[in-house]
């Protein structure tokens, strides 16, 4: 979940400049919510001086918050053509979501927005259009790298500009503010044509349908798969909404020109089956998504037979193991063969290894490196691999702190706010603003309601009315639970004197401790229990 913010001037009057604007997935530990989104409270504090947003691609990580987060900024946004195409077609299937205007530029143009002058440079990604930015201020120029790696021979549009990275380093510059998701692996990493070439043998082989799940915005590995398909005498037959939009936007880009149309879902039923690949998404285990669907046998047009082949040409993100494997083993069940990154190269990292690190240092030759977008053990492997690389000086960064690179020495200056926030159907806020605390709890032990009536004499008008939702039936003897809650929440009222009845919030909190009590005496937990207490 990628936000970055560059600052220049004193502070009492300084300009700022944010970088990406992403968004990360939820976890079975926040139920309910649809996206987790970065905590915006110290850029809204600087908005005045927020001079502008640039987005180094159209990754989710990287863009995906900005419908959400713009509205609370509306400051300028400049993105590339790929981009802006599909941040548009996002727009245009979420509810209410703003109209973000965008200023459009490419690899190789440079712009300016406050005291920054932005020079986009080409790299190599899993995604059309990725940028790395120079800025440059009069303090010196850092080079923000976005997601790269080295691809001699990418599927879809340039390689990494090595020639401008070098002309940039003879300029001088003061830090390179670095990728870090791949520096722990050694080598270099596999290019995306070989990926194509993998995918191609796989497909060719196979006797029965192919379904093949991916990142829906690789298009470069959309098109291998479609090229692939297309020489093995098989259609390409599209489920899954977000590839769809991808694919639009391409087309529009010319990014799949030369291509056979793509079939629609119904016309499965037409093409014999050794003559379709399937291309389609979930490959995180997204229960919604078409893969999870096939696995559960509830596609209305399509479905598996025994003998085809699922390839996973994507990795597994960390925290989506189980979804993916609980996807596998009912596509096993089915008789469908799985394979995946182990058993062929069928998919490559968008990011850099040791050896393509060690080049780029070699490249621009910076005063500083900055190791950014990994966790922990990513960003301490980076920086220790920058030193060894003779970098003059490493500076390891969280969340929240603010680095000052010029003037003076490189050091922390400052802690700010940082944090999540949560899109929680058409609401965003807080775990407590979005209920996301009491629906924690709500999940692990209940929740039980109970409504007291009293009469003129503050005497109870009957047993009270005791609801339990996701508690336990019966306790280890076979006692109703139930039934237990509700004894404790008449001996709590019998045991409020009757003068002090009359103070209903007493008497409310007296049977919510008790029937709480009751419950984790003989369940072993204790539900959220709500009290109604009326004369």
């Amino acid at each position: 979940m990628n936000l970055a913010l560059y600052g220049y001037g004193p502070a009492a009057n300084r300009s700022w400049l944010l970088v990406d604007c992403g968004v990360t997935f939820p976890g079975p530990d926040l139920p309910g919510v649809d996206l987790v989104l970065p905590d915006i409270r110290f850029v809204q504090e600087q908005l005045p001086n927020l001079k502008g947003i640039v987005i180094t691609h159209a990754h989710e990580d990287h863009y995906g918050g900005l419908l959400d987060i713009w509205p609370m900024l509306k400051a300028p946004v400049w993105a590339t053509p790929f981009t802006a195409g599909l941040l548009e077609a996002k727009r245009e299937g979420e509810w209410n979501a703003p109209e973000i205007p965008v200023n459009i530029f490419r690899a190789g143009q440079t712009f300016q927005i406050g005291p920054f002058t932005i020079e986009a440079v080409a790299v190599s990604h899993s995604i059309p259009e990725p940028v790395s930015l120079a800025i440059t201020t009069p303090l010196g120029k850092v080079i923000h790298t976005g997601d790269w790696k080295i691809d001699p021979e990418p599927v879809l549009g340039p390689s990494i500009d090595e020639a401008r990275f070098r002309a940039l380093g003879d300029e001088g510059i003061l830090a390179l503010v670095c990728d870090s998701t791949n520096a722990m692996r050694e080598g270099d990493s596999p290019s995306e044509r070989a990926v194509g070439n993998g995918l191609r043998e796989v497909i060719e082989q196979a006797s029965g349908r192919v379904a093949v799940t991916t990142f829906s915005s690789n298009v470069g590995r959309i098109r291998a798969i479609a090229e692939a398909a297309r020489d093995a005498g098989r259609s390409v037959l599209v489920l899954g909404r977000s590839l769809q939009r991808v694919i639009e936007v391409s087309s529009e880009l010319g990014y799949l020109d030369g291509l056979p149309p793509f079939v629609p879902e119904d016309q499965f039923d037409h093409i014999p089956r050794e003559n379709v690949v399937v291309l389609c998404t979930g490959s995180q285990g997204e229960a919604r998504a078409a893969l999870a669907k096939l696995a559960r046998q509830e596609m209305r047009n399509v479905r598996l037979a025994p003998g085809d082949t699922v390839v996973f040409s994507s990795r597994v993100i960390p925290g989506n193991e189980k979804a993916i494997i609980t996807i596998k083993n009912q596509l096993i069940e089915q008789g469908v063969k799985i394979i995946e990154d182990t058993d062929a190269l069928v998919h490559v990292s968008g990011h850099p290894r040791r050896n393509e690190l060690r080049r780029m240092y070699e490249w621009v030759r910076p005063q500083v490196l900055v190791p950014v977008h990994g966790e922990a053990a990513h960003l301490a492997a980076h920086g220790s691999l920058g030193a060894m690389s003779g970098i003059p000086e490493v500076a390891q960064v969280r969340d929240g702190e603010m680095l000052r690179l010029a003037p003076g020495p490189v050091e922390l200056i400052e802690r700010v706010p940082f944090g999540r926030i949560y899109k929680d159907g058409k609401v965003i806020g807080n775990d407590v603003e979005v209920g996301v605390r009491d629906r924690r709890k709500l999940a692990f032990a209940g929740h039980v309601a109970v409504n007291v009536v009293l009469d003129d004499q503050y005497e109870l008008a009957g047993d009270p009315d005791l609801v339990a939702v996701g508690v336990a039936e019966k306790d280890a003897s076979g006692r109703l639970i139930e039934q237990v809650m509700l004894d404790a929440a008449i001996g709590a009222i019998q045991s409020i004197p009757r003068k002090g009845r009359r103070n209903l919030d007493l008497v409310a909190e007296a049977v919510r401790r008790s029937v709480r009590s009751s419950a984790n005496e003989v369940w072993g937990k204790k539900p959220i229990v709500t009290v109604f207490v009326t004369q």
